[in-house]
């Protein structure tokens, strides 16, 4: 079945277009995720998706609800975690979490088993207020009150960024164990790498989509083969590299550059290429891509159809 269903979906603020004919849907239990830069219409969706801002144009349901008409009774069955820490910094976590489920009718006892693995990590914290809680732990604080209700369908706007390496998987690891519960969760990212532990991935762009699959499928669809690119001069590989004429993309990633070749160009000719520019320490080498790569892709190709 369908939790989530977006139809021709538009919003502009002003002169700026966030979102632009937007449709897609989100199966029952799917873990779905968002990916996207600053900027790209994630948040202005998430905030139309939880009844908190209308849609200009297009439709949308949530678990078969309209959230125009039906809008109270979404309220009631979704967990909306926004991006920036909203829960109130004043009052410690343990009077945060009684104040969710208060709102909800209910008691941090009966649906204690859906927070159990997340909240226990704070639970030594019950007592500090949620204002002096380190970034991770009011993530986990953040997350706890808005599943303590038992939401049919979660959504998340960027719940990990500013938060360290180590936070960030314990976050993963558990919206994972919260999908095997049944829960559909909609999540957006900046981070490409959190991309792979979705079922399905959009990657977003400027208030569109510009690739739907599952991660894998993303992966399989990338067209040329992908080099990494290194020499002794970094800063002055960028620019040969830009000068010659076989190269089809190249772009900083890490310690390398990406590099891809027109007409299935021999990278022993890119190789002698450099060396003539002057660069030793030449290394060149077959890698597979990743779904950063696949967006940067999809992302040039979108720009020079417009």
């Amino acid at each position: 079945m369908t939790a989530v269903s977006v139809s021709h979906i538009d919003k502009t603020y002003g002169k700026v277009h966030a979102l632009k004919d937007l449709s897609f849907t989100v199966d029952e239990g799917e873990l779905y995720g968002i990916i996207g830069p600053d900027g790209a219409g994630k948040t202005t969706l998430f905030r139309i998706l939880a009844t908190l801002m209308r849609a200009d144009k297009g439709t949308a349901e949530v678990a078969g609800c309209d959230v125009v008409k039906d809008y109270r009774k979404i309220r009631n069955i979704i967990g909306y975690m926004p991006g920036r820490f909203s829960l109130y910094q004043d009052l410690t976590v343990e009077e945060n979490l009684k104040f969710f489920a208060t709102v909800f009718n209910t008691t941090i006892q009966e649906n204690y088993h859906l927070i159990e693995d997340i909240y226990k990590q704070i639970e030594p914290f019950k007592h500090r207020k949620a204002g002096k809680l380190s970034g991770g732990m009011k993530q986990k604080l953040a997350l706890s009150c808005a599943l303590i209700h038992k939401p049919e369908v979660l959504f998340l706007d960027e719940p990990t960024t500013g938060v360290d390496p180590v936070s960030r998987k314990e976050f993963w690891g558990m919206l994972l164990k919260l999908k095997r519960q049944g829960i559909t969760i909609l999540v957006s990212t900046p981070y490409m790498d959190e991309a792979t532990l979705c079922d399905r991935i959009a990657l977003m762009q400027e208030g569109r989509f510009i690739g739907t699959d599952t991660p894998q499928g993303i992966i399989a669809h990338y067209p040329d083969k992908l080099l990494a690119v290194q020499s002794d001069n970094m800063h002055k590989l960028l620019a040969d590299l830009h000068d010659y004429q076989q190269v089809k993309s190249s772009y900083s990633f890490g310690e390398t550059f990406h590099v891809t070749l027109r007409d299935q160009s021999p990278a022993d000719e890119l190789k002698a290429y450099l060396k003539q520019r002057g660069h030793s320490d030449v290394n060149i080498r077959s890698i597979a891509p990743s779904i950063e790569d696949c967006f940067m892709l999809l992302s040039n190709k979108t720009r020079h159809e417009r």
